[in-house]
């Protein structure tokens, strides 16, 4: 059935139209705020699978290109695979909405959001999540608890709700909440290392109006909600496993190394299964041996305040660093945090490196500072083909370009194309706050001058009913197990960016408060010794590293530099191996292997694109011959006469016998009139055999 509700935000109205379009999906809700309109449907296959103890939850989010009146480009002038922020917008559906559906149901389910016109003066980032939720109440999935979202931005000391994308990049942060009508359920924020004041305060208005939204969608829930029915069998096996084998699963769990633990349990769950030949009842016996493990592990934790490896609840792994690990590489580090590593790596490129970026709003952008994350299966000691990146390695990649993206320095400063990649050598937890503190390091390594160093940590929980744990730098089991993956990364001045999972219904205040406190403490410890290897940034590049020398031109002489069809700047990249840059401004950059060939470059572009200036010294190349002179070109294009009498303190009694086309000739520039004509003297350059003659 239709149902249309209009929600106030901030002096704006947004619309929530159910089942007006796509009505033989399961749920379809059409999201207009301003000028954007998203459709975002919801649907699940009737039958789960027998076998299935999971939520295979699929979420796509795709920018159509003519919602921007644009047609795509490339031959085929059609979508084609996801873009990075494709991928980025999906996954920021699904982690606010997979904690959300009822306990045991393991269907099949797709959320798909569509944008159908896009209205840059707010980010509708925020819409996607809101419209899944009206989706998922609206149909028959089970779904019950309205979701909100909302984006928040700070500067100088304001905030402001749904800032539009114009003002994304110039805003100290911006915070993209997520939650239902009391709670929290997702985070992401960044910034300029803002404090912990401006974060809570950003949280507090984001959940006032997360409320309101929240409010408003209750009359939108299905009442004829699918059934979910409880599953005592699986109560009985749980019961069962525990008791028989509570001792040595306790012992396998609190083993502290990682391969080992894995093979006792693995141990014991063979045991388990011995003679089992049905499918089904094996799938059965498997999903309640990890409802024992997580009950063993979170009632030890809570009554007994013991970890599996015995750290005291903010104690942070053992940590160990190596720099320039790779000799031919720019820049390289090694952090180690446990039984998680990252090896990572800067390359310095120029600016013809930097990445075009396609945007949906038209506008023609580069990007000079990207970080790329890989995640090897033998990083976790798995089999498995080694493809791209996934949508977690994007994820991880993203975070972790944003936590490090506010300390890069400027082009002016700094005029490199910088590429940082992190592969994971080794992972039990927060490989991408490792990648932080690892291409932090390497960026330092390499002689990047960054503002500051910044360091990451990821924070667990567990909680059961009033009472919880917050637990820092968690391991692999204990991310599992838990209920929270809250990542805090920042300098000493503070935070650059956050980012927060749940698996459970949604966080207080005064978790999230506690969350980023102990947070602090422990990325700062983590920060000196990171500082204590290399307190700033190396002073010299590596030798490897091209060179990049800038220099400014009139903008009027920019065709000269350029030349016919390019001739000009060909032939000086042919000729010194190197790659030329020229801006509309007149800035020009020159990437070269060395600085020698660096400065021979720029000296021929000040040659080529100067003005003549009176008493100035030019080698110039003779271009017409005549009895009167020779006329002489002293830079490209510029040409003046050199007259006969200017030629020798001797007389010279036949130009034509005496100079060549095309033979260079030193001369002194002695006067340069109104209409740009030059007097040019060699013998000016000369000492006077005859000093009395003058």
């Amino acid at each position: 059935m239709r149902q249309t509700i209009e929600i106030g935000i901030d002096g704006s109205a947004l619309k929530i139209d159910i089942h007006r379009w796509a009505l033989q999906s399961n749920g379809s809700a059409l999201i207009t705020y301003k000028d954007n309109v998203l459709l975002v449907t919801a649907n699940m296959r009737e039958e789960a699978k027998p076998q299935q103890d999971f939520l295979p939850l699929m979420v796509d989010f795709r920018e159509n290109t003519y919602a921007a009146g644009k047609i795509p480009g490339g031959f085929f002038k059609r979508e084609g695979r996801p873009s990075e922020k494709e991928v980025l917008l999906s996954r920021l559906i699904d982690r606010p909405i997979r904690p959300l559906f009822a306990e045991n149901y393991h269907h099949d389910t797709q959320v798909i959001a569509l944008l159908l016109s896009a209205d840059f003066s707010i980010d509708y980032d925020a819409l996607g999540i809101i419209g899944a939720s009206a989706s998922l109440l609206a149909s028959t999935i089970p779904f019950h608890t309205p979701l909100g979202a909302v984006k928040i931005g700070w500067k100088d000391g304001r905030y402001s709700i749904n800032p539009g994308q114009n003002m994304l990049k110039e805003l100290d942060m911006v915070l993209l909440v997520a939650g239902t009508e009391h709670e929290v359920v997702m985070l992401e924020a960044s910034g300029n290392e803002f404090s912990e004041d401006v974060f809570m305060e950003g949280l507090r208005r984001g959940k006032e109006v997360i409320a309101t939204i929240c409010q408003a969608q209750k009359e939108l829930i299905n009442p004829a909600k699918m059934a979910v029915p409880a599953n005592p069998e699986s109560d009985v096996l749980v019961e069962d496993i525990r008791s028989k084998f509570s001792a040595p699963l306790k012992d396998a769990i609190f083993t502290q190394e990682r391969v080992l633990r894995h093979l006792k349990l693995k141990a014991i769950k063979e045991e388990i299964l011995q003679g089992k030949e049905d499918e089904a009842e094996i799938a059965k016996i498997k999903g309640a041996f990890e409802k024992v493990e997580a009950k063993i592990f979170r009632s030890t934790l809570l009554q007994g305040k013991k970890r599996t490896d015995l750290r005291a609840f903010d104690e942070i792994r053992p940590i160990s660093i190596e720099l320039g690990v790779l000799p031919r590489v720019h820049g390289s580090a090694v952090f180690t945090r446990g039984e998680t590593q990252s090896l990572s790596t800067v390359t310095l490129g120029s600016e013809d490196d930097a990445q075009r970026l396609d945007t949906l709003n038209g506008d023609e952008a580069t990007k000079k500072f990207m970080l790329h994350y890989n995640f090897p299966p033998f990083s976790v000691g798995e089999v498995s083909f080694l493809r791209g990146a996934g949508r977690r390695e994007i994820g991880h990649g993203n975070l972790a370009e944003k936590a490090i993206g506010k300390v890069m320095p400027g082009n002016e400063e700094f005029p490199y194309t910088i590429r940082v990649v992190s592969d994971i050598l080794e992972s039990n937890g927060s490989s991408s706050m490792a990648t932080v503190c690892g291409g932090t390091l390497a960026l330092m390594n390499a002689g990047v001058p960054i503002k500051a160093p910044v360091a990451g940590i990821a924070m667990g929980l567990v909680k059961e009913g009033d009472e919880f744990a917050v637990l820092t730098d968690i391991a692999g089991y204990e991310d599992h197990f838990g209920d929270m993956d809250f990542k805090v990364a920042g300098t000493e001045k503070g935070i650059t960016a956050i980012q927060l999972d749940i698996k459970i219904g949604g966080l207080t205040d005064e978790i999230i408060r506690r969350t980023i406190d102990d947070a602090r403490k422990a990325y700062r410890f983590i920060l000196a010794k990171m500082k204590s290897v290399i307190a700033a940034p190396s002073e010299k590049l590596s030798e490897y590293a091209p060179v990049i020398l800038t220099m400014y031109i009139p903008v009027d002489k920019i065709r000269d530099l350029i030349g016919p069809g390019g001739k000009n700047i060909k032939e000086l990249v042919a000729t010194f191996n190197v790659k030329i840059n020229a801006e509309d401004d007149g800035k020009v950059s020159v990437a070269a292997a060395n600085k020698e060939v660096g400065e021979k470059v720029i000296a021929r572009i000040e040659a080529m694109t100067s003005s003549p200036e009176v008493n100035k010294v030019y080698s110039g190349k003779i271009n017409r011959i005549e009895d009167y002179g020779l006329f002489v070109e002293i830079m490209p294009g510029v040409t003046g006469l050199l007259h006969v009498s200017e030629i020798s303190h001797r007389r010279v009694r036949d130009v034509h016998q005496e100079f060549k086309l095309g033979q260079m000739i030193d001369v002194k520039l002695l006067a340069l009139d109104r209409d740009n004509k030059m007097k040019l003297s060699h013998k000016a350059l000369e000492s006077n055999p005859n000093p009395e003659d003058h």
